[in-house]
């Protein structure tokens, strides 16, 4: 690895002799890591701990994650065991068993947003943003796949937030930067390093910070971490922020075991990652409190217009069983999709609808085609399908992974039922037999586009699997 300049002589000042062990790192393969969804795979896996996060693993190699249908389930997400150091963050300076509202900002793919969805109450409220749209689908699919149901997916720039003024108890902003931490993973993060974009990366952040900050309630935290070293983009952007708002610092206990380096500047606290001192890539994150006391709204008295509008009780009637606690939910309709909301988010999810590009909200549980309903996709991964109110069918390796690549598929028996497609128990989603011919309903573009090896089990074996 052939490193820039300019960036071995800062990292040379920064680091002094361990410069040497940070070089030797970068040469190393990155290690593998996966975070399990605890609703999906409860088990314990013999694997070795991230030691910073509750439910996250070691894989000792990288296997052919594409050929594991429980990663189509949404069982486990591949995410880099640094950025998992998000969790102490939450755990340490919130009461994750409050009801909060949380935007994680710059949500794509969607490590951190379904790294959160595990952490809060089901009573929260998850809004997960990211402004190019086609990364904005990615992150539905994910955040579809890991089934939480109180999710909101949006697809707006950072500055619309303003029209949710102090709306949000906490924000995570991973914000976009020059990638000097990921350059073993990606070597055109390297190509594309250079001095003059580490410094537009530090002026776009402190734009898309200030863009933001209003939505953020008094009191409320900000949490804000990068994939890179430098100071321009870390420490000197939070402490500015901090500076500009009169915010107060947060710190975080750390076990000296982790190797997580903890830094200073104009008292604000920061947490780096270096690849020679924790397995895992480069990352930074700090933690901070906006100034002033929240004072809650009071409630106009005021009928409210809302954009969402509630099923019919027909076709609510019809679906009120597909989940489990169905009490819990409102039952919406927008356009023609049926949709479930926690109840106690209604109001929060419209207000969402009524100011924000909404991609995706809640799940998405049937399309209504006249007097008929198809399930959707979401409600096959929802952590709150009641599987018993289906027909459904354990595929083997082969046939699920043939499933996934939109291919036919043989089932046994003739009838006219939708069937739940799973394996190893994992739900992977719809078919529906009519006679003796079985149709595909597994979403088009999430098809598995890989040509399946001879030997499967094979691919398999270095997966995680709980005891």
């Amino acid at each position: 690895m052939e490193l820039p300049q300019s960036f071995v002589q800062r990292m040379r000042g920064q680091l002094g002799a361990d410069y040497i062990r940070f070089e030797q790192a970068l040469q190393k393969p990155a290690p593998i890591s996966i975070r399990l969804n605890k609703s999906k795979l409860p088990g314990q896996p013999n694997l070795p701990r991230v030691p910073w996060t509750e439910t996250g693993y070691y894989l000792p190699e990288r296997p052919q994650f594409t050929l594991d249908p429980r990663l189509h389930a949404g069982a486990y997400y591949v995410q880099e065991a640094s950025s998992m150091f998000l969790e102490q963050a939450l755990r340490q300076h919130l009461d994750l068993s409050q009801s909060l509202r949380i935007l994680d900002l710059c949500g794509a793919p969607g490590g951190k947003s379904t790294h959160i969805a595990s952490l809060i109450s089901p009573d929260s409220l998850l809004v997960a943003n990211e402004v190019i749209r086609s990364r904005a689908g990615i992150l539905a699919e994910n955040g579809t796949k890991w089934g939480s149901g109180n999710v909101v997916v949006t697809n707006n720039d950072p500055r619309d937030f303003n029209r949710l003024p102090e709306f949000f108890d906490v924000m995570v902003v991973d914000a976009p930067c020059s990638g000097e931490g990921m350059f073993r993973k990606d070597p055109q993060a390297m190509n594309e390093w250079s001095d003059e974009n580490v410094n537009l990366c530090a002026q776009r952040q402190q734009r898309i910070l200030m863009d933001v900050w209003n939505a953020l309630r008094p009191g409320g935290l900000l949490i804000y971490s990068t994939c890179t070293w430098n100071l321009a983009e870390n420490e000197q952007n939070i402490a500015w922020l901090a500076q500009q708002e009169n915010a107060q610092p947060l710190s975080l206990k750390l076990d000296p075991a982790w190797g997580v380096e903890a830094t200073s500047l104009d008292g604000v606290s920061g947490y780096r990652f270096y690849p020679h001192q924790v397995r895992g890539e480069g990352f930074f994150l700090s933690v901070i409190r906006k100034a002033g006391e929240y004072e809650a709204p009071q409630r106009s008295s005021k009928k409210k217009k809302y954009k969402l509008t509630h099923a019919g009780k027909k076709e609510k009637a019809l679906v009120n069983d597909w989940l489990l606690e169905p009490e819990r939910f409102a039952w919406v309709q927008y356009g023609e999709v049926i949709s479930a909301i926690p109840e106690n988010l209604f109001e929060e999810v419209d207000e969402l609808y009524q100011n924000m590009h909404v991609i995706y909200a809640g799940t998405e549980i049937a399309e209504v085609n006249g007097k008929k309903l198809k399930p959707l996709q979401a409600l096959a991964l929802s952590q709150y399908l009641n599987q018993e109110a289906f027909r459904t069918e354990d595929l083997d390796l082969e046939s699920a992974l043939r499933y996934l690549r939109k291919e036919d598929i043989g089932i046994s028996g003739n009838s006219n039922d939708w069937i739940l497609l799973q394996f190893e128990n994992q739900s992977l989603g719809w078919a529906k037999q009519v006679g003796n011919r079985l149709n595909n309903y597994y979403p088009k573009e999430w098809r598995i586009r890989m040509e399946l090896p001879d030997k499967l089990a094979e691919s398999l074996e270095l997966c995680v699997k709980s005891d």
